[in-house]
């Protein structure tokens, strides 16, 4: 499949490129995409919540009244967890709640989100460009010019550009990504893809090894 090469002004160039069949013509595989994005999400959990045990209380061990007679439960010291301020039974402890994924998965999961994103004529490609300066301005012109300001955008370069980065830091609608970090998530939560040309062999490049 073929699409068209856009400039920063909008305009169609006039040159082609031809994507890789094997990357973004693919039979998407369902399954694998919901593998990777719960990965994906399991690994964005902190993992830190953590509540103290009886033990780890400062309050005194000494016991609050006699064994027999007292016509309740035998609830030892103040840090009892039948007792308000005591400890908690069985409370969250730190852990790790990341997900181990075969990386053949994982890469059949993007190659999927790749192909759903041809088949929905959201992925638009443009020409490699750089900015003078960080101005979000700069930014909100090419995506005003790309007609796409009404929806979220996922823009992927080659590698990290800092005035490109701190000029579509401020937009919420607007994701930025170099290709190696393109991941099954960003690529489904975008409404459209705009990937530059060295971007694109770079994708192709990782996803057919």
């Amino acid at each position: 499949m073929e699409l068209s090469v856009f400039n920063i002004k909008g305009e169609d160039t006039g040159k082609k490129v031809t994507l890789n069949e094997d990357v973004f013509g693919i039979e998407p595989n369902d399954h694998a995409i919901y593998l990777d994005v719960k990965r994906y999400m399991a690994a964005q959990r902190q993992g830190t919540a953590k509540s103290k045990e009886r033990s780890e209380l400062s309050g005194s061990t000494r016991k609050l009244g006699r064994q027999k007679g007292g016509g309740g439960a035998r609830r030892g010291d103040i840090n009892s967890p039948v007792l308000v301020g005591g400890a908690r039974v069985f409370g969250p402890k730190p852990r790790d709640y990341s997900i181990k994924l075969n990386k053949k998965v994982k890469a059949l999961a993007r190659r999927s989100a790749l192909t759903y994103k041809v088949k929905e004529n959201a992925l638009l490609v443009v020409e490699d460009f750089n900015f003078e300066a960080p101005k979000t301005k700069s930014f909100i012109e090419v995506v005003n010019n790309l007609k796409v300001a009404d929806k979220k955008i996922l823009m992927v370069l080659p590698e990290a550009n800092n005035n490109i980065y701190l000029s579509a830091r401020n937009l919420q609608n607007a994701k930025l990504s170099i290709a190696a970090n393109v991941n099954t998530y960003n690529v489904l939560d975008a409404g459209v893809m705009i990937v530059t040309e060295r971007a694109l062999q770079d994708i192709e490049a990782i996803l057919t090894k």
